[in-house]
């Protein structure tokens, strides 16, 4: 599985893969295995922590930055597509490559179907398993990008005043400012400058954006229905 630390070099040196960064976790209860991966992504300049069951793994923790689990199926103490799932159910979203010692399809589908991003079977090539690794780093790198918008969108609506977030809410559900200054009972000219203020303040660059933002936050008023016609797109 392991070729020579030269031959390691140039399969990471090669365009698609050379900007690998990120750690990768190893979990696999054959020794042998871990050793040999371990050598194989420090090989690539790869960080690496390896562990011989889940239960180590869930211990340490996640590493910061960009990681992924390559993560055995057939472990002598734990199952590995429930232990899949179960870091899906506990919140811990990490890019996972299943390996296994045979060549189950209905497992392969399985675990593809949880969210795997690779189903390898041993013995597998450096090559193929540096290039799965490279998938799942720039998975890891867009799912933090992710998390860290997020996080801004919400420090940015933290910042709206109570009256910004009812017309947010409002606006997000579908109602024209006139129908939005009647529910409030405010002014028409009051509700575009709330509307306008948490458009600033959220950083939205169309009505379009900040509505997008506020389903994201999942933010609107349950109690009003939606309206699509053209007529009410007209008026906003």
């Amino acid at each position: 599985m392991v070729g020579n630390e030269k031959n390691v070099r140039a399969i990471a040196q090669r365009p698609e893969t050379r900007a690998i960064i990120g750690t990768v976790i190893v979990v696999d209860d054959d020794a042998g295995i871990r050793a040999s991966l371990d050598s194989l992504f420090r090989s690539a300049d790869l960080c690496v922590v390896t562990f011989a069951d889940p239960s180590e793994f869930l211990a340490a923790g996640l590493p910061d930055g960009e990681c992924c689990l390559v993560l055995d199926v057939r472990l002598k103490t734990a199952d590995g597509l429930a232990f899949q799932a179960s870091l899906a159910q506990g919140g811990i979203n990490i890019p996972i490559i299943l390996m296994t010692g045979h060549g189950d399809i209905p497992m392969t589908v399985k675990g593809m179907r949880a969210g795997a991003i690779d189903f390898l079977t041993k013995p597998f090539s450096d090559e193929a398993i540096l290039s799965a690794v490279h998938d799942a780093l720039k998975i890891s790198r867009s799912l933090r990008k992710e998390v860290r918008q997020r996080a801004d969108m919400q420090a940015r609506y933290e910042q709206l005043s109570v009256r910004e977030r009812e017309v947010m809410a409002l606006v997000a559900s579908g109602l024209m400012n006139k129908q939005v200054a009647a529910r409030l009972e405010i002014s028409l000219i009051t509700v575009k400058i709330y509307r306008a203020n948490a458009m600033k303040k959220m950083h939205a660059s169309s009505l379009a954006d900040l509505v997008r933002q506020a389903e994201e936050l999942g933010i609107r008023d349950e109690s009003v229905s939606r309206y699509h016609t053209e007529d009410d797109t007209r008026q906003r």
